[in-house]
């Protein structure tokens, strides 16, 4: 019998979502923090450790009044709080602090922001805007296409996440677009940038997300279901350019950090329940259900065509909608994460019955970086 070490005990989303001009982004991180200590019965005095990311630690350390003894400021796009999870672990495991806070908020629509994000990279700039691609869409549009002549993928199964993704938004009162819509929806929205239609591209959204997490032992006294990491995850990253990626078909990072994912968590494909796998664009759980091993390379559009991830299907894929369909403020993974921790309590607007085992998978930057890590309701296995 394994015991969890490390426990999520506290999870929320800004009090509003989609469009709130009124707050700055440092707001929308204090909002977020402080909406998750109320839910666990904490204040900034109890916390010891602070992780964000896309943002300056320091200034949210200052900003909510806290004396940490452990901070990280890792930010490798929106995967960076799928890692701060794992990096908040590991310390808490070693005794560097005892209680972690980990925030995001972005003015991604309002654009109140404090902070430019981190891309281009000078490298980006140097060798690939030169080129013509400037922002994600145009950037992420090379690997697609290779995977479109390499592995048959087609215009109408990238129009099926939209469409499957959509369906579960539906069932969410805080998604921001709810009503069902079909592939010949998606495939007549406005093109953005080939094969990328605007029903294929992620919401711009303001908002954020907190979670607070502590050893599994401490976890006992608190009000909240706590959420036991399985493992400690695992993460990896390629290179800023993708360009240089080893295949255009298959993310390295993502093959990498998945497998460190379930070879320390003990686990098969047959044990997930649930997955979040994020969504910038339609591509993305397709890549993600290959190179995490649930499908064979080439299967992925296929498989989610077929239904299987739909609700009802045997794989329940991003539940909450994803950032196609819920929300998407710049950094998505906080999103997934929290999804993650309602089905694990139990508590989704579209749960998963009798979920026991939740997978958290996320992209940073255009393939540059990845991060998985797994959630369970169980604190023993």
């Amino acid at each position: 019998m394994t015991s969890a070490s490390i426990a999520i005990v506290g999870a929320a989303e800004t009090t509003r979502m989609g469009k709130v001009p009124e707050l700055s982004q440092t707001g929308l991180h204090a909002d977020a923090a402080l909406n998750a200590m109320a839910e666990c019965g904490l204040t900034p005095a109890d916390i010891d450790g602070v992780a964000t990311g896309g943002h300056d630690v320091a200034e949210i350390i200052q900003y909510l009044g806290i004396t940490p003894t452990w901070y990280d400021g890792t930010s490798v796009g929106g995967c960076s709080f799928i890692t701060l999870v794992r990096h908040a672990a590991a310390a808490i495991e070693t005794g560097l602090c005892k209680t972690v806070l980990i925030t995001h908020g972005e003015s991604g629509r309002s654009n109140n922001r404090n902070h430019r994000p981190i891309f281009p990279s000078m490298q980006q700039q140097e060798f690939e805007s030169i080129y013509g691609p400037l922002f994600p869409p145009s950037r992420f549009t090379l690997p697609v296409m290779r995977k479109m002549k390499d592995d048959g993928l087609t215009e109408e199964q990238l129009a099926m996440v939209a469409v499957v993704q959509r369906e579960w938004a539906g069932f969410h009162p805080r998604a921001t677009m709810r009503d069902p819509i079909t592939v010949d929806d998606v495939l007549n929205s406005k093109m953005i940038a080939y094969p990328f239609r605007l029903m294929m591209c992620c919401l711009v959204s303001d908002g954020g997300g907190a979670l607070i997490l502590t050893s599994a032992e401490r976890a006992k006294d608190f009000p909240t279901k706590p959420v036991y990491l399985r493992g400690l995850g695992g993460e990896s990253a390629e290179g800023p350019m993708i360009s240089q990626m080893e295949s255009f078909s298959s993310s390295k990072a993502f093959r990498v950090s998945g497998k460190l994912a379930f070879e320390n968590a003990g686990i098969t494909h047959a044990d997930v329940d649930h997955l979040m796998i994020y969504d910038a664009f339609a591509h993305l759980p397709i890549y993600g259900l290959e190179d995490l091993g649930f499908v064979k390379p080439g299967e992925g559009g296929a498989f989610i065509a077929e239904g299987n991830t739909r609700p009802g299907g045997k794989l329940p894929l991003n539940t909450n909608g994803g950032g196609l369909s819920y929300m998407h403020s710049g950094m998505y993974g906080m999103y997934a994460l929290q999804e993650g921790v309602r089905q694990m309590r139990g508590i989704s607007p579209a749960q998963v019955p009798d979920a026991k085992l939740s997978v958290v998978h996320g992209v940073g930057g255009m393939f540059s970086a990845a991060a998985t890590v797994v959630m369970t309701s169980e604190s023993q296995w």
